[in-house]
């Protein structure tokens, strides 16, 4: 028998896996899942499941709560960014695209000053024109966020006959969008921009 006390709290408090908490008591993941149903402890979903996995030290950002003094600003630049440039129709992570170093660069900052995610743990895309030196793009954009070479993806080429008017002027070093992988984060950050949607 598992107590009930002991067993909420390595599955829901500790996030252990079912397989996890077999090799403690040395018996079957069966087992477990049966004393998980017997107690009445709520099973966690496949997508709930698999995001523990991927991030067994719990999430790789923090909740920022109440938005402390001085940091109302910061916020509220970031997630009107994200509101109006990023990439909504992504559930599994919070992407935002531009051509001006200095809105990622602030983007960036919001992460880091509201989400405390270190800029390390991002990870970017350059989208350039067939006329545009890869190498070159690329350093440009490592030198103006000062991130490491090996964060940036490989370029995605675009077809020149997309480019029209003064947008050749604008795209000089590409599209570059900026990555933070977690399904938590971007439905959070919906969930924000739908409360300031309802305000009246």
């Amino acid at each position: 028998m598992i107590m009930k006390k002991v067993l909420s709290r390595l599955y829901t408090i500790e996030k252990k896996s079912v397989s996890e908490i077999a090799a403690i008591f040395k018996c079957s993941e069966n087992g477990v899942n049966y004393w998980i149903a017997k107690h009445g402890i709520s099973k966690r979903s496949i997508a709930e499941a698999i995001y523990v996995k991927r991030n067994p030290k719990g999430d790789p950002f923090k909740d920022p709560g109440n938005i402390g003094m001085g940091e109302e600003f910061i916020y509220g630049l970031g997630l009107g960014l994200f509101w109006g440039e990023g990439y909504k129709k992504s559930k599994n992570a919070v992407r935002l695209g531009n051509t001006d170093p200095q809105l990622i660069r602030i983007f960036i900052l919001f992460l880091d000053r509201i989400f405390k995610i270190k800029k390390s743990k991002l990870r970017f895309g350059i989208q350039i024109f067939q006329d545009l030196d890869k190498k070159i793009v690329k350093d440009y954009w490592v030198r103006a966020l000062h991130i490491k070479p090996e964060q940036v993806h490989p370029s995605i080429v675009v077809s020149e006959s997309l480019r029209k008017g003064t947008y050749k002027l604008k795209n000089k070093y590409g599209v570059l969008t900026v990555y933070f992988n977690n399904t938590k984060l971007k439905k959070m950050l919906d969930e924000h921009i739908e409360k300031i949607k309802k305000i009246d």
